[in-house]
């Protein structure tokens, strides 16, 4: 059975990942699906190859429950700018 997800991300990662399913002949929700799928698998033979930009969106980083991803965000890019 099919469930819907509704996902919150950067726009530009969602035009190229659009541009990539396309040139796949995919849909997306079936690239998120089989990527997810290959995340929980305990089988390590995915039913296709993973690209390295779909890899690139796991970071295996456990991030807290209470970041303030803001001020994170705010101290990297004074960092940044100095």
């Amino acid at each position: 059975m099919d469930t819907k997800l509704t996902l919150k991300l950067n726009q530009k990662i969602i035009e190229k990942a659009k541009e990539y399913a396309s040139n796949k002949k995919m849909s997306l929700s079936r690239i998120v699906e089989a990527y997810l799928q290959s995340l929980t698998s305990e089988d390590d033979t995915p039913e296709f190859e993973i690209s390295p930009f779909v890899k690139s969106i796991a970071t295996g980083t456990e991030i807290p429950t209470d970041l303030d991803y803001k001020k994170e965000y705010s101290d990297f890019l004074i960092k940044k700018y100095k």
